[in-house]
């Protein structure tokens, strides 16, 4: 349970700017998780977020980029729980996620920054992500096996 909500939390400040726990709170409990703040309190640490100056003028919770390993190993366990399979065809690799997960799955593509990944898009449950070459996705789609059979 606790990986899903930090999925959703990571999808909720990817699309959403949340200034406050109380923000992120609702919108948790709108996807049907019933939390406390100490416990959004306490995944607000666990995840490492921090607050950053939206183009608004305001603050919102956002995952630092200056901590590069940290943040792999969340969306490496993120990957890990949510992906149910993953195939490649010429340069494109399709990853299939659990309901509602595709979002913060892709969003945990995107941090690692692999220059061989052109972009990525999430629906649902299913994610397409385009690569430069056929054997870049190739051993894309082998590497987030491997981390997911891990």
């Amino acid at each position: 349970m606790k990986i899903k909500r930090h999925n959703k939390i990571l999808e909720i400040i990817e699309n959403y700017n949340i200034e406050t726990q109380e923000e992120l709170i609702a919108k948790l409990r709108l996807a049907g998780f019933d939390v406390t703040q100490a416990t959004v309190s306490r995944d607000i640490r666990e995840l490492k977020l921090l607050k950053q100056m939206s183009d608004m003028g305001t603050y919102k919770y956002v995952v630092p980029k200056n901590n590069h390993s940290e943040n792999q190993h969340v969306y490496s366990r993120a990957l890990a729980s949510s992906i149910k399979s993953v195939d490649s065809s010429m340069n494109d690799i399709v990853i299939k996620t659990y309901p509602g997960m595709a979002q913060a799955v892709a969003a945990g593509v995107d941090s690692l920054h692999e220059s061989d990944i052109l972009g990525c898009v999430a629906g649902d449950d299913c994610i397409i992500i385009v690569t430069r070459d056929t054997d870049s996705a190739v051993a894309i789609a082998h590497r987030i096996t491997k981390l997911i059979n891990s």
